[in-house]
């Protein structure tokens, strides 16, 4: 099964990072620096961020493609962004040839994203470990696949949606809170090894949970959820838990 996989890969990483080699990472200065990619016509354009440990936000709202804050006090993670063929990809060097990061006290990276509304984008998210706050209603969604390791993830998907979605999300140990739109029709298929699923004010049917507007509206949304180790938590509506 395609969730033991993610079990075994990410208890694989654990372990290579644990044992480490070659020089340690060390905390220096803290230092914020802003970066942008420019819209260039491309309809629709792939966005893809890596990130393998800190915090991450993102959210709509940009004047520009992206337009981004990253805050870090290690050198070596100094953040890198290119936009070249209709790809924006944004990611940090790797750096697995360190020791774990989280031997490092007072290690901060600190990712804040701001994409354009209105540009159509497939979107790609791998994250490590750390917290992520990904505030995605507001955006022009072709499609969505989450990759999430080790923390604590909010994926807002309560907005409007004008076109079916796609959604993939698989995570290893996290604790993750998905929220989903009233009034667009709703399919969650969940598969989860270990850990708790809440989905308060959804109908459950085995492993599948649906809203009231599933096979009603014009617009579905479907999201295919693996989960390692954690809890899921299935929200409707906007910030706020449904009765």
């Amino acid at each position: 099964m395609k969730t033991n996989k993610l079990l075994i890969a990410f208890v694989l990483v654990a372990a290579l990072l644990l044992a480490g080699c070659g020089s340690r990472l060390r905390v220096g200065a803290l230092r914020t620096e802003s970066q942008s990619a420019e819209m260039d016509g491309s309809n629709p354009v792939k966005v893809e961020v890596d990130l393998g440990a800190g915090d991450l936000q993102l959210v709509g709202g940009a004047n520009k493609l992206m337009e981004a804050d990253f805050t870090y006090n290690v050198a070596e993670l100094k953040p890198e962004l290119e936009f070249t063929d209709g790809t924006l990809v944004v990611q940090h060097p790797d750096v697995r040839g360190y020791r774990s990061l989280q031997d490092i006290r007072d290690f901060r990276n600190e990712w804040d994203l701001r994409l354009n509304n209105d540009v159509p984008m497939n979107l790609s998210l791998d994250m490590g470990a750390g917290t992520s706050d990904l505030q995605l209603a507001g955006l022009s969604l072709t499609g969505l696949d989450i990759i999430l390791g080790a923390g604590k993830s909010t994926v807002d998907l309560s907005g409007g949606l004008t076109r079916d979605l796609d959604v993939t999300i698989s995570t290893g140990a996290a604790s993750i809170t998905v929220r989903l739109p009233r009034d667009v029709g709703v399919r969650v298929e969940v598969e989860a090894a270990l850990g708790t699923i809440d989905a308060p004010g959804l109908k459950q049917d085995g492993y599948v949970y649906t809203n009231a507007a599933y096979g009603v509206s014009d617009v579905t949304l479907q999201v295919s959820l693996e989960a390692g180790i954690g809890q899921i938590i299935l929200v409707t509506g906007e910030g706020q838990q449904a009765q």
